[in-house]
């Protein structure tokens, strides 16, 4: 039988209720000091947590994805997903091979002789210093004739602007008459030349159409169908230079998600950096911007603002004016934060020292402004202005097909 003893008279109840009260005591404090450790122990880990971000924020803001140019060749600096409304955007885009793209560049093709030389040296002033890059184009002027348009007068420029290699960002293309594997080394040597540097930090394969060396009897140039529906053994030429540190990273231009994909279905080192396409606000190609992003692939719009007919009208966009009123910037700033903040490079071009420095001032836009600019860039069919196909006497569309 369990029972409950009975207090006796000698002082049985004064003493157990005493000790009751100093269990109770106990117990309070206990949960007390229980108490104040947890609270010491959360403030500890949100404090230390709070350091690390802050730490982290000092040395990366925003990571994101993957010319002829005018931007920073820093190989280490912020980027930041397309669409986004923070208050900054990216400076440079991560490549694969590490090295930092910049997101702004000064486009120097089609620019008249005399011009690219006047545009390098603007470059070089205490507002752009950090922000220097350039790239060079080939220009195909009839069916089997190409020249290099510029590259020799970016080279001279450098050297006279006394800008160092390690401040500037070089790119180069591989024209189609050299997509054999045996004429990539002598045609990238003979780039390297003419800009008096020892090697390129990006080189585009700027076709995906090939062509035999030489023209056929009739001066035009011959269709290459096998390099051209089998680019593979041409990258693999490409990773070569790579190797032998010639040129850092290796890219591609005006290809279509189709061609990316015969690609790089093969095993390849060394993956495409670059995709370098027309994108602007007649021709922005929603899909190959969603397909791009989702696969890690960077692009690179040139003519941004549009062809020269099309600037004009490009700047009078009513979303366009709306945004550089809202936010106190030019409505050509106001385009090419659009292009920045779709997550693309950015080529545009021009030769004036005042708008180069003017097109390297990028704003983040207001979430609705962006989403409204967007809109209205696919609400119209697409107007693409750079398609040789025919002038190439191709029986098909390189873009379609």
């Amino acid at each position: 039988m369990f029972y409950t003893p009975l207090p006796n008279d000698d002082g049985d109840v004064d003493s157990n209720a005493k000790a009751h009260h100093r269990a109770e005591k106990r117990r309070a404090l206990k949960s007390h000091f229980s108490r104040l450790f947890a609270v010491l122990l959360l403030m500890y880990f949100a404090f230390t947590g709070l350091r690390s971000v802050l730490r982290l924020s000092k040395t990366t803001s925003f990571r994101g994805s993957l010319s002829s140019g005018c931007h920073s060749a820093q190989r280490n600096a912020s980027t930041k997903a397309a669409g986004s409304s923070s208050s900054s955007l990216p400076t440079h885009y991560q490549l694969p091979s590490g090295d930092r793209i910049p997101s702004v560049a000064l486009g120097v093709w089609k620019a008249g002789k005399g011009e690219v030389g006047t545009a390098v040296k603007a470059c070089n002033n205490p507002n752009t210093r950090r922000l220097v890059a350039y790239s060079t184009d080939r220009q195909h002027l009839s069916p089997a004739t190409v020249i290099l348009t510029n590259e020799e007068e970016v080279g001279q420029a450098i050297r006279e602007s006394g800008i160092t290699r390690s401040d500037i960002w070089l790119t180069s293309k591989l024209w189609n008459n050299f997509h054999a594997p045996e004429d990539v080394e002598s045609a990238l040597d003979d780039s390297l030349n003419k800009l008096g540097t020892e090697y390129l930090d990006l080189y585009l394969m700027h076709w995906p159409i090939a062509f035999e060396k030489e023209p056929g009897p009739d001066g035009n140039s011959i269709y290459a169908e096998n390099l051209s529906e089998n680019p593979y053994p041409t990258w693999q030429k490409l990773e070569e230079m790579v190797e032998k540190g010639k040129v850092r990273n290796i890219g591609i231009s005006n290809f279509n998600i189709r061609r990316i994909q015969n690609l790089t279905a093969n095993p390849l080192k060394v993956q495409p950096a670059v995709n370098q396409v027309e994108l602007n606000f007649w021709n922005p190609q929603p899909e190959l911007v969603k397909w791009s992003k989702e696969n890690g692939l960077l692009l690179e719009a040139y003519s941004p603002l549009g062809s020269n007919n099309q600037v004009g009208n490009t700047l009078r966009i009513p979303e366009v004016k709306n945004i550089a009123d809202k936010l106190g910037i030019t409505p050509a700033q106001a385009v090419i934060s659009w292009h920045v903040q779709r997550g693309t490079i950015v080529l545009p071009k021009s030769v004036t020292p005042s708008r180069i420095e003017e097109n390297l001032q990028v704003t983040a836009l207001p979430q609705d402004l962006f989403e409204k600019l967007e809109a209205a860039a696919a609400a119209h069919p697409p107007q693409r202005v750079v398609n040789p196909s025919k002038s190439w006497g191709l029986n098909f569309d390189v873009f379609e097909y």
